[in-house]
Formats: C-alpha cells, structure tokens, sequence
C-alpha cells in the first residue's frame, strides 16, 4: 500500500509538472520563446513510448535466449563470447553507442532501436543466467527422477521459478531504456528528449526542459509499476508464499 501511494504521488508531481509547464505560454513579457503546445507534447510522448516499446521487446527477445544459453555448459566457448559482447554495450557512454549506430545504419528510428536494444540488453541476460542458475540442483535432479525431460525441466521447474529474477531484469532494462531513448532526441529522431533538446539549445529554458524531462520520469515510474504487476501476476503461488513467509 505504502509502495502504491510513493508511485502515485511520483506519478502525480510529475503529470502536475508537465500540465503546469505547458499552461505556461510565453515565457518572460515577450511572445517568444513560448513552452511547447499540448499538442506536440503528447506526439514527442507516443513517439517515445513507440521507441522504447519497440526497443525493449527486441531487448527481451534477444536477451532471454542469450541468458539461458550462458547457463549451459555444453557451449563454454560461446558462453565467453556473448559475456563480452553483452558487456560491451554498458562500457560505452549512452551518447557514442547510439552515435555508433547511427553511423552504420544511418541517422533514423531504426539505429536508434537497435542502439537501444544493444544498450539495455545486460539487465535481461544478467537476471536470466542469475535466476536459473540459482534453482536449487536437488531440484532438477528430483525432477529428472520423476521421468521429466531435459526441455519439460526447463520449462516447468527452471523457468517458473526464475521468473521473479528475469522479471526484475526486465523492469531495470525498461526503465533504462526510457531515460536513454531521451537521449536519442540529440539526433532528430523525436521523443521527449527532442523537447530536451530544444529547451537546453534556446539558452537552457527550464520550463520548456522540464516539458521534456518530467514526462519521462512519469513514464518511467508508469511502466516500472505495470511490469510489477505483471512480476507479481506470473510469479507461481508457492514462491509468493515463501516470499511472504520470508518477510513475517
């Protein structure tokens, strides 16, 4: 409940902001510069929703499979090349990784998806290998004595019981992803650091920066706390149990 008000008044500052900023008008006793109409607000924010949807469902489908495949040993070669090359993704700064995309694939929505996807896939892979190597060996092995098969282990004992781990990789990778995809406005491609963009280049305009920024951070918390829905919705009942027993 405590968790459900925070979010709610996050959520409620930040919309307030927003509203406020874009009521606004000229800013000082001239007609220009003038906050950013309602209109252009709400398309830089489908814009960035578009993008950061788009980028994470690449992110996730691309991350799963590689988190599972780090947890098997039979592939210890492979396993070492996509650590690195997942890796690498967080040891570049956010502006040169999608600088980088944008040189190879051209300036456009495209490269910037990708760039998003590369950059936020860490959290997804590195809580997919965590959650399912952290299921208990004895388990597997009981469940290998009960006559189930090697991909009837993985799908009903290895990947319902890691999906509290996976979802929060998922949560953390899409809330990076939001703050990123602000970033990808610097190259022309929309969103709502577009909006950023243009407050900080017409002499740092706060209120016009603000449009930009404190939609983001309300979007960020809206789907932080969807995908806790959804965490709390496929966690299996006896972990939520035992979670609950842990807490009392």
């Amino acid at each position: 409940m405590r968790r459900t008000l925070t979010l709610l008044s996050l959520l409620a500052i930040f919309i307030g902001i927003t509203i406020w900023m874009t009521s606004i008008g000229p800013i000082g006793e001239r007609a220009w510069p003038r906050t950013v109409p309602p209109g252009r607000v709400l398309a830089e924010i489908s814009t960035h929703m578009q993008l950061v949807v788009i980028a994470e469902l690449v992110a996730i489908g691309i991350g799963l499979p590689i988190g599972f495949l780090l947890t098997r040993k039979r592939i210890p070669v492979l396993t070492r090349l996509l650590e690195g090359v997942v890796n690498t993704g967080q040891t570049l700064p956010t502006l040169c990784f999608i600088f980088l995309f944008s040189a190879i694939l051209g300036i456009g929505r495209e490269a910037v998806i990708v760039a998003l996807a590369a950059y936020t896939l860490l959290p997804i892979v590195r809580n997919t290998y965590a959650g399912i190597k952290a299921v208990d060996p004895a388990i597997r092995d009981a469940a290998r004595g009960m006559g189930m098969s090697y991909w009837q282990i993985v799908g009903k004992i290895e990947v319902p019981l890691a999906v509290p781990v996976i979802m929060a990789g998922i949560r953390t990778s899409t809330v990076l992803n939001v703050g990123t995809a602000a970033v990808a406005g610097l190259i022309g491609v929309g969103g709502l650091g577009a909006i950023i963009a243009e407050g900080i280049a017409i002499g740092g305009i706060i209120e016009i920066v603000l449009q930009g920024a404190a939609p983001t951070a309300a979007l960020a918390v809206t789907l932080d706390a969807v995908l806790g829905a959804i965490e709390r919705a496929v966690t299996p009942r006896g972990i939520k149990g035992s979670e609950a027993s842990a807490v009392a």
